[in-house]
């Protein structure tokens, strides 16, 4: 037995360790989560729009504490619903809410149909799917598809021998595989009875997914949770399912079948949706013969880095979505260190360039995805590092103790700017980011052109990016001038001698086209419009 399991897997005492029965070890329990379910969709209450955002991606255990143990939970979460109900969210992403091995980010999942502890019951899960749908707003949840936990009972059992019913379900070599790199470490570890793999970490072997019985399995759990009500998913890491040797370990073309298969079953369920991360290789993943959404890796870094002064970056923005499929899902910062600080510390606390990428994200195609905090100019936690800086609590007061986040201590350090960037200092002024982020989703939700608008006339000219999104009879046109410098430019591709009626800022300045379909537009330094063309009847 290795030294990493036998921690985890000595079952007798010391004073037992002399006898013959000291090397016995109790049968691993039965796994609980293995039966089959059928399909019952309980419908939507949600309107069809809900699914163009934006979204909410939300931390539980950073969000709210509602039990005073110093740890976000589900009840904490139902308590805040108002607020993201005012801000104009139309949807929320639950990181992994199901029970885990690591009792922290809980990717390691140790039992696909139930709760963390930590986060309250079953029953508090369905209280939350009731409140967010009164109030208009669908749920997705995590799904770890790639791999389970090391203590799931499905890999206990594979693990104690190879003649488990379901060793086949998880990878395994009798002699440890040679030549294998991935993020730096081999990704094969050895038990008493072969090698497994797992790609990620030791603690999360990867499934076996070219067994039709494992994506029966995984099938059965979508349905178990999309039974209960849930709106949808937001998969992990689906370009890593299959592997076919140390040089062909992730992209693999089986990946975008096994992900088909479940948009299909997704998509068997009323009003639902589904998103997939795919840093690797996201515009493939985002066709409809795959995930169909799929998260606009690398776009984000784009988005930064064009409003922190590269014309460069801003060219790629402005042609992104000439050649991107509108489903994508765009963002400008998530839980993961590799896409990125808070959007608040990498634009280095410049309040104007940072509105300028919320305007950009929330204007341009796709469906947006905010993070928890970032309507309030969050930081990373204080003192913190690696990915733990990015999962910090919510601050909702300017308490640097709580944060009003929870009654005790809380489980992690705080933002490191909670003192002035809160809820309960902004939600009052008008010139605050929460009340600028909440004037632009409402800007965005009140416009169907701004939603699902075809992205035309994209122009990038120096620190001017211009584009229009066009649904049926409904035009809009917007101007970002990235510059710290006033500048002007000429918008073409508009209806002819037509006005332009501003709807950002509201006391705007109108304009009209000429003969040509062209308009001339002003801007501040770090500043955007907004028109609505209004074409003459």
């Amino acid at each position: 037995m290795t030294l990493r399991r036998l921690s985890t897997r000595l079952l007798v005492s010391t004073s037992l360790a002399i006898s013959a029965t000291s090397a016995v070890e109790a049968a691993p329990p039965v796994p609980t989560d293995i039966a089959p379910v059928a399909a019952a969709d309980p419908g939507s209450t949600l309107s069809p729009d809900w699914k163009h955002g934006p979204f909410m991606e939300i931390y539980v255990r950073g969000y709210q504490d509602s039990n005073g143990d110093g740890i976000g939970d589900l009840r904490g979460l139902i308590a805040r619903l108002d607020h993201l109900q005012s801000l104009g969210i139309r949807g929320i992403w639950l990181m992994p809410v199901m029970r885990s091995q690591d009792k922290d980010h809980g990717y390691s999942t140790s039992d696909y149909r139930d709760i963390e502890q930590d986060y309250g019951t079953l029953a508090d899960f369905d209280e939350l799917l009731k409140q967010a749908h009164a109030r208009g707003i669908g749920v997705i949840i995590d799904y770890v598809i790639n791999h389970s936990a090391a203590d799931h009972p499905l890999f206990r059992h594979a693990e104690s021998s190879p003649k488990s019913p379901w060793r086949d379900w998880y990878v395994w070599e009798k002699d440890k595989p040679e030549g294998w790199h991935i993020y730096g470490n081999t990704p094969w570890y050895e038990t008493d009875h072969g090698w497994y793999f797992a790609g990620f970490y030791s603690e999360m072997p990867d499934f076996n997914l070219k067994n039709p019985k494992v994506l029966d399995w995984h099938h059965d759990n979508l349905r178990f949770w999309l039974n209960r009500g849930v709106d949808g998913f937001r998969f992990d890491a689906v370009g890593n399912l299959v592997e076919h040797g140390p040089l062909a370990w992730e992209g693999q073309p089986e990946n975008h079948v096994i992900m088909n298969g479940v948009r299909q079953l997704v998509g068997r369920y009323a009003n639902r949706y589904m998103v997939c991360e795919a840093p690797g290789d996201p515009l493939a993943f985002g066709q409809p013969d795959s995930c169909g959404c799929s998260f606009a890796f690398g776009h984000q870094h784009k988005l930064v880095g064009g409003a922190l002064g590269s014309p460069a970056m801003l060219e790629q923005v402005a042609s992104y979505f000439e050649t991107a499929p509108a489903t994508m899902a765009t963002f400008a910062s998530n839980h993961d260190g590799f896409a990125g600080a808070r959007l608040w510390d990498r634009m280095r606390g410049d309040d104007k360039a940072y509105r300028l990428v919320a305007a950009t994200y929330l204007l341009q195609p796709g469906t947006p995805f905010l993070y928890y905090g970032e309507e309030i100019g969050l930081a990373g936690g204080k003192g913190l590092s690696g990915d733990h800086k990015l999962r910090t609590p919510m601050s909702w007061t300017a308490d640097t103790q709580t944060g009003g986040f929870t009654t005790a201590e809380p489980f992690r350090a705080l933002s490191a700017n909670v003192a002035t960037h809160n809820v309960a200092a902004q939600v009052g002024d008008p010139n605050s980011i929460l009340s600028f982020y909440k004037s632009l989703i409402a800007l965005r939700n009140s416009r169907p052109s701004l939603q699902k608008g075809r992205y035309e006339a994209p122009k990038s000219t120096g620190w001017v990016v211009s584009f229009q999104r066009v649904h049926e009879g409904e035009r809009t046109v917007v101007v970002l001038n990235y510059g710290v410098q006033p500048a002007a430019t000429t918008v073409a591709g508009l209806p002819a001698k037509q006005a332009l009626r501003p709807l950002w800022p509201a006391a705007g300045r109108a304009t009209r086209s000429n003969a040509q379909g062209q308009a001339r537009v002003k801007l501040a330094p770090q500043s955007f419009a907004v028109y609505a063309v209004d074409v003459a009847k």
